[in-house]
């Protein structure tokens, strides 16, 4: 791959720099990111980088998009992460639902839900994982009864993402119990605001709130609210998990932004009046991490060559998911370990939230969420490395 990018990509880079520096909320710099879990806020911060026409650059111009190539895609990631821009509140609805409503989706789920996704106006999560499935999406049990030009759907969702503010749910259903496994799947886009859907809260270790359970009873869908055929819906789920682990990749960026910042706390910190850096034990394990993230990076972008060559994303995108995510864990490990029992502390000395503590408790949920450590490793094998089938499958 070339590493260089073009006179175009660099004015790219320059146009989207240029309008970060002046639209990027000043009290959410000043404020070290304390905003970073209010919907409010980010609702809005959706809302401006959709009116500067950021708000999703791969998307065609007709829904709202710029046409973006792959590589500006690229330039995109490493200027927010560079700038340090908060996540768009939607990133389930812009990275998985959007793409697969544009390839899948009837023009009229194009025409009510798109651009409500590009604002912010309506956030969407994603309800597959079940409490007895676990990654074995093909285990689950949430049933949808037809019922006239209704479905009546009951069962429980788990480790829904944003499913507390979420107004849509882009919902898996067993529609037929005598098919084969895979098969007797549906894909409904569900309103999350009716009477028959409750969500309760999974509170973190870290104390945030991310995930939720999802309790269904009798809740309603209508023939208008299917993504694709009735028990059909296995195609239409990986068409979003292809869209899901390619946007994983990109976090080989932030992995990249966080060794930056270990490096300045190690620069930062004293011990005996030495800063951290100098220790050499600090150093051995910090020369280890640096060689990984950039191994990480370098294997990121040949992943990324074979896409541009291909026109379409490969299984390779599980290589990524599952590098950044092992080694993000680690990194996080190293900056409690260095600081010795500060490292520990949930608050720094000015009462604010603990970036190193706090991420280091997140690292762990990186390995599952999006399809544990496990499964990509089986992907990786299976996929990739041409070796046999899981006998346990």
């Amino acid at each position: 791959m070339d590493f260089s990018f073009t006179k175009h990509e660099e004015e790219f880079r320059q146009e989207l720099r240029t309008w970060l520096e002046e639209h990027l909320p000043k009290d959410w710099v000043m404020s070290n990111q304390k905003y970073v879990k209010d919907p409010v806020f980010l609702r809005n911060w959706q809302k401006e980088l959709y009116e500067g026409g950021w708000g999703a650059i791969a998307w065609p111009e007709k829904y709202g998009g710029r046409n973006a190539t792959l590589m500006e895609e690229i330039i995109y990631e490493q200027e927010m992460v560079r700038a340090k821009a908060p996540s768009p509140i939607n990133y389930v609805g812009i990275h998985m639902v959007g793409p697969t409503l544009m390839d899948i989706g009837t023009e009229e789920q194009k025409e009510q839900y798109l651009q409500k996704m590009l604002t912010g106006e309506e956030v969407w999560c994603q309800g597959y994982s079940e409490p007895n499935a676990g990654s074995d999406l093909a285990a689950i049990q949430t049933s949808a009864v037809k019922d006239g030009d209704r479905w009546i759907i009951n069962g429980q969702k788990v480790w829904t993402s944003y499913g507390h503010v979420a107004d849509r749910c882009f919902l898996l259903a067993r529609t037929n119990h005598f098919e084969k496994k895979h098969k007797g799947i549906t894909v409904f886009l569900l309103d999350m605001k009716q009477a028959g859907v409750e969500t309760q809260p999974i509170i973190q270790m870290n104390g945030e709130h991310d995930f939720n359970e999802v309790f269904l009873k009798d809740a309603i869908a209508y023939d208008a609210d299917i993504v694709g055929e009735v028990d059909e819906g296995w195609r239409v789920t990986m068409a979003l998990l292809a869209h899901e682990r390619t946007g994983i990749g990109a976090q080989v960026f932030t992995l990249e932004q966080q060794f930056q910042d270990l490096v300045t706390l190690a620069k930062e910190r004293e011990d005996h009046g030495q800063p951290l850096i100098k220790n050499p034990f600090i150093r051995k394990n910090m020369i280890d991490l640096y060689a990984r993230s950039r191994g990480s990076l370098l294997n990121y972008y040949r992943n990324l060559t074979k896409t541009l060559k291909n026109g379409y994303p490969g299984p390779e995108g599980s290589m990524d998911k599952l590098i950044v995510s092992e080694i993000t864990k680690d990194l996080f490990a190293q900056s409690i370990s260095m600081q010795g029992h500060q490292g520990i502390l949930s608050e720094d000395v000015d009462g604010e939230h603990s970036y190193w503590s706090n991420n280091y408790l997140y690292s762990f949920g990186q390995t599952i969420g999006g399809g544990t450590s496990e499964i990509q490793r089986n992907t990786i094998g299976e996929r990739i490395l041409g070796l046999p089938k899981d006998l346990r499958r």
